[in-house]
């Protein structure tokens, strides 16, 4: 079985997201995805506008993800690699070179981003149609 490991905030699940997901389930048997806890995010300087479970529950409705983990660090890369037993490493192309080292554990693959769309252009319009409608936004911008 050949398995495939990526991660993110996975916020305001959207097309891209889908399709990225789609792409590297295509690249194995199994699909696992390290999802940044709240607490991670926070160490990162991002908010998300859903929780770490409300995220979770929702990669878990979709038929290509087979095992959510957490993420909690950084660091957690090579051990998530190995203990998971990944064959592929794969992220979205704005991350490109900053991962190589994991090529020593797996085959590491940057797919390009999809254009038009992102969580945080998800959040700003939100916001954008509160404050329109007169209403103090709660929604974060990043």
């Amino acid at each position: 079985m050949r398995r495939v490991i990526t991660y993110g905030t996975f916020d305001t699940l959207h097309y891209g997201h889908i399709r990225l997901l789609r792409r590297a389930r295509a690249l194995g048997d199994y699909l696992i995805v390290a999802l940044s806890t709240d607490e991670f995010n926070a160490q990162k300087g991002k908010k998300a506008l859903l929780s770490y479970e409300e995220r979770k529950a929702d990669l878990e409705a979709l038929r290509l993800v087979d095992l959510v983990i957490p993420e909690r660090e950084w660091v957690q890369k090579i051990s998530d690699v190995q203990t998971h037993r990944a064959d592929v490493f794969a992220m979205g192309d704005d991350w490109v070179g900053k991962f190589d080292f994991l090529k020593d554990y797996c085959e590491v693959t940057y797919f390009q981003r999809t254009p038009g769309i992102s969580s945080t252009q998800i959040r700003d319009a939100l916001a954008a149609a509160e404050r329109a409608a007169g209403r103090s936004s709660s929604i974060a911008a990043e």
